[in-house]
């Protein structure tokens, strides 16, 4: 449906101009560097910074694979479940030569995409017959809701139901924090939500000055939320199904120490902002940021800007969003192994004995074609037309390639250590310093281990690709369940994301505030420390009732 200039003008935009959508695509300015926060280029640091999330992956892929050549094989006897069994590792001889480990290194990133494990002898091969081993199913589910979310910020009625709903609790500061808070950090827990948040500072910086508070704050409802929720992600498919898939388990298990750890998390952020919302209101000096005549224009802004009204079109959108999302909330979610305390299938995770009869028991490739279908429902709805449905469809798909591609790779360093028949051997070496410790003592190690791994390779869902196939397996020599382990992987490295000045996405949110990284640290560390407690506190009580 075409809009009028009006209308266009009328939705949320960021301040260089772009949609929401367009930022989340490309979160840098049109001429291609996202500026310092003083406003100068960054290119120059940009070039001398932290390598790219393909160059880290691709060091460890190599150094894996050197690793590999001088570790000797060796492998573990398996229980009925496919568990490892303690103290029966014992060593055997290389299953390949040097030329076939170079071909493996080569090899490697495609098997971690399509590779098959030939169920005899558990190689990975592209040519191989056996189960999937490759990450493929992770891959185009990415895609697909890529794809999916794409169509809809291109109806651009998710930006204005968010605008309207920040207009119509302009007047209530406190509650406007509140409901903002808690919808970005369920987005966040559920979706990832982060770069989609960035076309709302040109919205949010005016309402939150117009109501006495500052700049701080609104980083903290739009940027700091979302990354809370992701440290109680619930089913977020790139972080919790990633892992969950990669862990051998369901992304239903340990569920509800996640949804515990959300509300928790929530909860103090929500009061942090809170309290320091009111202490900027009764004495503006208490602002980290103070105020400038930019925030006085803004303020203006704030009080003269209109809205285009939430059509019936825009309603239906929204609608279908929340439906789409709740649907797959519902259908991977395997009932009846959870209030009838059954086994859930690994592979299909569908509940083995005593299912429900409404149990859908969907996993990736069902919520794969979940997604598509609904990018074409909602372009339907939302009067796109066929060319410009399909046109952010494949936008989307594109856009989303990259991080699709990195689970790929990560998988590919899976897929080494198991040709070289390796990764036993570092499960032994790792059962050393885990056996006889108490299961306590084990998760505060991995919490610790967790910090220079995220920093290193990240916690999304490269990340978890990479680093699951061995974190599960070692703690079960501990005792301890292989959902709490994706727990403190995510919750850990989540929390990472506050503080890291490689996070893209957190200095794209402080250069659209205009905060500097150092008056933001000085803002969310006491946070940081709050948040880490919780957390540790969370998982150390679902270690002891486990």
């Amino acid at each position: 449906m075409a809009e009028n200039e009006s209308e266009v003008t009328a939705r949320p935009r960021s301040t260089d101009g772009r949609t929401a959508s367009e930022i989340a695509a490309d979160p840098v300015t049109p001429e291609g560097t996202l500026p310092g926060v003083d406003g100068s280029d960054n290119s120059e640091k940009k070039k001398r910074g932290f390598p790219s999330p393909l160059t880290v992956l691709l060091l460890v892929l190599v150094g894996v694979w050197v690793l590999a050549l001088i570790l000797p094989s060796g492998q573990y006897q398996l229980d009925d479940s496919g568990a490892p069994i303690s103290g029966s590792y014992e060593q055997i001889d290389s299953p390949l030569d040097f030329t076939e480990s170079v071909q493996d290194l080569l090899w490697s990133p495609l098997n971690g995409l399509y590779g098959v494990q030939d169920l005899d002898t558990g190689h990975v091969g592209p040519f191989n017959r056996g189960a999937m081993f490759g990450s493929g199913q992770v891959f185009l589910f990415i895609l697909a809701i890529g794809g999916f979310m794409t169509v809809v910020f291109k109806t651009g009625s998710l930006d204005l139901g968010i605008a309207h709903l920040a207009k119509k609790f302009s007047s209530r500061g406190p509650l406007l924090i509140i409901v903002l808070s808690v919808l970005f950090g369920i987005l966040g827990s559920t979706m990832s939500w982060s770069d989609e948040t960035l076309g709302f500072y040109a919205l949010m910086i005016p309402l939150m000055l117009s109501l006495g508070y500052d700049r701080i704050v609104t980083v903290a409802v739009v940027t700091v939320a979302p990354f809370v929720g992701s440290i109680g992600s619930t089913v977020n498919p790139f972080r919790i199904g990633t892992a969950s898939d990669a862990a051998g388990i369901s992304m239903g298990d340990g569920l509800i120490l996640r949804v515990l750890l959300l509300v928790l998390v929530m909860a103090a952020v929500i009061i942090y902002t809170l309290r320091y919302a009111a202490k900027v209101k009764a004495d503006p000096t208490q602002s980290l940021v103070g105020h400038d005549s930019i925030d006085e224009e803004l303020k203006a802004q704030a009080q003269s800007s209109e809205l285009a009204p939430l059509s019936g079109t825009d309603k239906g959108v929204i609608a279908l969003l929340a439906g789409t999302f709740l649907l797959m909330i519902f259908s991977i979610i395997p009932w009846g192994a959870i209030l009838n305390n059954t086994a859930a299938d690994p592979i299909t995770h569908e509940t083995i004995t005593k299912p429900f009869a409404w149990e859908l028991g969907w996993w990736l490739p069902e919520l794969t074609a979940l997604f598509m279908v609904m990018a074409i429902v909602v372009g339907a709805v939302g009067r796109l037309g066929e060319k410009a449905t399909t046109s952010a469809f494949i936008q989307g798909v594109m856009d989303f390639t990259g991080p699709a591609f990195l689970v790929a790779v990560a998988r590919g360093v899976s897929v080494i250590l198991t040709n070289t028949k390796t990764i036993d051997t570092v499960l032994n070496s790792m059962e050393g310093v885990v056996k006889g410790r108490s299961s306590i003592v084990f998760v505060l190690l991995l919490a610790v281990v967790t910090v220079p791994l995220a920093f290193l390779v990240g916690s999304g869902s490269a990340g978890m690709a990479l680093v699951m196939p061995i974190l599960a397996p070692l703690g079960d020599f501990a005792g301890v369940d292989r959902s709490l382990i994706v727990t403190i992987y995510n919750s850990i490295g989540a929390v990472l994301l506050l503080v890291l000045p490689t996070n893209a996405l957190l200095m794209a949110g402080l250069a659209l505030a205009r905060v500097g990284f150092d008056v933001y640290m000085k803002f969310v560390l006491p946070l940081v420390g709050i948040l880490t407690a919780i957390t540790l506190g969370v998982v150390l009580l679902g270690t002891a009732v486990s």
